[in-house]
């Protein structure tokens, strides 16, 4: 990154547009005190440039400076609260000022606009977890982190966002590319001293920390699917024929009336989707038209979309009538979810059985099967533990912080796997040239600094933080 980006000064929206009661106008650069100083007037008239670090001070910004002191007092913008964030003890390491402004937008874009017209550069998107990074505050893998707190939608993607934000993925890493490091040093003197060779007990002790990284890479990297189902939800999809209780069910789930609900036959005519939290995981939940043969053109578009829905769905809940025997309609959907990871979810069974138990049974042989009524609202605290078992057997296998949750992470580890089992297979054969070894440890470095931004290119770098939020 060059020294020009990092050396003008930078400004913001940091808070959503919208109405609000507070919004930020965030300044982060070698000038935002001086900036602060042209557009701000502090009641008690200490200059934000004379400011202790880490203070407040109330006052108004201004869209000009009086002249001198017998001069029409300058137009108030807005009355703010200014903060003063000296470096390096700053977010981006650089001078930040923070103005606390009325949530409206009007006034934020004044102010914004203010700040421009002084000297400021609007950010670009992330510029300021960027800047914290490229002035060493927070590495890349803590700097994505950022994003994961923000985006998170239940508490325990939350808990593992901020374990990462906190270093824990980090030090895995670090830890891992320390051993490589003390991998290569032998290696390295081998070859540089050729008529050495490596002695026996040497060979021994490379092939036992090579063992010990390669074990170290296989359990982060196999922490990926847990990391991914936090991160980015389930997509669930309530299934069955017409008037089985789906949209029902569906409303239940979100504890609001999201769908409308009838006793007639395909008043489901479209997916419905949301997102809830069940049990610390994300879901996004869908209510599909049911599945039947219908010669209405909506319906039938209702169908066709049930169907391709259930084609992308990591989980179905397939919703049987427990007052009901099972007919071809049922039997049609059960065949379309018979590869899908399911639950089977028996509504009204606060009404008379007339479903065939044993036939069900059969049909799901060691499957999830849970007997409810949404009607009265029966055993909704066991299809949420049906559905939590189904979407992963008993929660966490590592700290929060040592779960990977990012497709980027996981892509680099697999490939720094991948080059010390190389290492491995060649050490092992014992003819290998230690050259070729050494050229497959500086990759896996290469690979594992990739995540923590020890190696790391612009593009990369544009590409990883044009994700975030202008302002953040």
């Amino acid at each position: 990154m060059s020294r020009a980006i990092r050396e003008d000064t930078i400004a913001a929206i940091s808070t959503p547009i919208g109405e609000g009661g507070i919004g930020i106008v965030r300044l982060s650069g070698p000038d935002s005190l001086v900036i602060g100083d042209e557009i701000f007037s502090p009641a008690d008239g200490i200059k934000p440039s004379k400011c202790p670090t880490h203070t407040i001070r109330y006052g108004h910004i201004m869209d000009s400076k009086p002249k001198n002191r017998n001069s029409k007092p300058a137009a108030i913008v807005d009355e703010v609260l200014l903060t003063v964030m000296r470096a390096p003890k700053s977010y981006t390491k650089e001078d930040i000022v923070e103005i606390n402004c009325h949530g409206g937008i009007r006034s934020l874009k004044k102010v914004l606009d203010l700040a421009l017209r002084r000297g400021c550069r609007l950010a670009q998107p992330g510029e300021f977890s960027k800047r914290a990074f490229l002035n060493g505050r927070i590495d890349l893998a803590q700097a994505e982190a950022v994003l994961d707190v923000i985006r998170a939608k239940t508490d325990s993607a939350l808990k593992v966002a901020v374990a990462q934000l906190e270093g824990g993925l980090s030090k895995r890493v670090n830890s891992v590319l320390d051993a490589l490091v003390d991998i290569a040093a032998p290696l390295e003197a081998s070859i540089d001293f050729p008529e050495e060779g490596m002695e026996p007990a040497g060979r021994r002790d490379f092939i036992k920390r090579t063992d010990a990284v390669i074990r170290e890479l296989e359990r982060l990297s196999g922490t990926y699917g847990e990391g991914a189902i936090l991160r980015e939800g389930v997509l669930a999809i309530i299934c069955g024929k017409p008037n089985v209780g789906k949209s029902s069910l569906m409303n239940l789930l979100l504890k609001r009336d999201r769908v409308i609900v009838s006793p007639i036959p395909g008043t489901t005519r479209d997916a419905v989707e949301e997102m809830i939290g069940l049990k610390g995981i994300p879901v996004r939940l869908v209510d599909t038209a049911g599945i039947a043969d219908t010669k209405d053109a909506v319906e039938r578009e209702g169908v066709a979309r049930s169907k391709r829905y259930l084609a992308l769905a990591d989980i179905a809940i397939l919703v049987l009538d427990y007052s009901a025997k099972l007919d071809p309609g049922d039997m049609t959907v059960i065949k379309m979810v018979s590869d899908k990871k399911k639950v089977i979810v028996l509504n009204k069974c606060d009404l008379a059985k007339k479903i065939d138990m044993n036939r069900v049974r059969k049909l799901f042989p060691g499957g999830r099967i849970v007997a409810i009524s949404v009607q009265k609202k029966k055993n909704i605290d066991g299809l949420e533990e049906a559905l939590s078992s189904a979407i992963w057997a008993g929660g966490f296998t590592q700290g929060e912080g040592e779960i990977v949750s990012n497709a980027r992470h996981k892509e680099l580890l697999d490939k720094a796997l991948g080059n010390m089992l190389s290492v491995r297979r060649a050490f092992g054969g014992r003819d290998a040239p230690p050259e070729l070894i050494a050229i497959d440890l500086k990759e896996a470095m290469y690979h594992l600094g990739l995540i923590t931004g020890r190696s790391v290119s612009d593009d990369l770098l544009n590409r990883i933080f044009e994700r975030f939020c202008i302002g953040k």
